[in-house]
């Protein structure tokens, strides 16, 4: 059966609460058209069979033993129809939320989704579009209900239409692949933005997968990449110092 949205989004994020001591925070997604699901599906389970490791990708447990796996993984991206945007938020510490955000920090984070999904320098086809979202916390389906709110307000505000993307659902990311190249990508950019890489003992597995997706990029993790770029798009998020 054909699916009704054009698109599905998979959203992951990093270091996000407000108080986890963490500098910076990062929030991304994985983009596929519906009509390749099944086939890219199928071939990232064969990857992973192919190298033995059927398990869960996820950068906190990045292993040596699985480097040509997450090469892999970093070429079947680049070299088949999808899409990656992140917004790399630094300086977290310095957000002024009653300022901007109604004394809020969720608040915030529905801006910075709002910003991730709707990037003004491209030109969207405004199809269906369905987002998958890693479950994070029990406040699930009012984090959902919310953002679908603001969406359609901002989408009503700024376009007089309704918001593109009409679908929401939270599901684990050891259920889906998508969710789990986006937490490997948005892992690669805060170790890289958070200096990690520099430290006494860092991990050379890390070390050499941040290498090796900045080669294949074009582009240093810790930096924004052009606005108009689709491919592999990073938000530098600027936050104006608190007075």
């Amino acid at each position: 059966m054909k699916s009704p949205y054009d698109y599905t989004i998979y959203i992951d994020e990093s270091c996000h609460l407000e108080n986890d001591g963490q500098p910076l925070m990062c929030i991304g997604y994985t983009k596929i058209a519906s009509k390749n699901y099944q086939a890219y599906k199928d071939s990232l389970k064969k990857l992973k069979l192919k190298y033995k490791s059927p398990t869960e990708i996820k950068w906190n447990k990045l292993s040596h033993s699985r480097i040509d796996l997450y090469k892999s993984l970093i070429d079947f991206f680049f070299e088949n129809d999808i899409q990656f945007r992140a917004i790399l938020v630094k300086n977290k510490n310095q957000l002024d939320h009653e300022k901007y955000n109604r004394g809020d920090h969720n608040a915030f984070y529905y801006t910075l989704v709002y910003l991730l999904l709707r990037n003004p320098y491209v030109n969207y086809i405004e199809s269906p579009h369905k987002v998958i979202l890693d479950i994070k916390d029990t406040r699930g389906k009012e984090r959902l209900n919310k953002l679908d709110l603001r969406l359609n307000q901002e989408y009503q505000n700024k376009y007089n239409r309704e918001s593109p993307f009409n679908f929401f659902q939270h599901i684990r990311s050891d259920e889906n692949e998508f969710l789990q190249l986006a937490d490997f990508f948005i892992g690669a950019i805060t170790y890289k933005a958070r200096k990690l890489h520099k430290n006494v003992g860092a991990s050379e597995v890390k070390k050499e997968i941040v290498s090796y997706l900045e080669k294949r990029s074009g582009y240093l993790l810790n930096d924004g990449t052009p606005p108009f770029e689709e491919k592999f798009n990073i938000f530098d998020f600027q936050i104006q110092t608190k007075e």
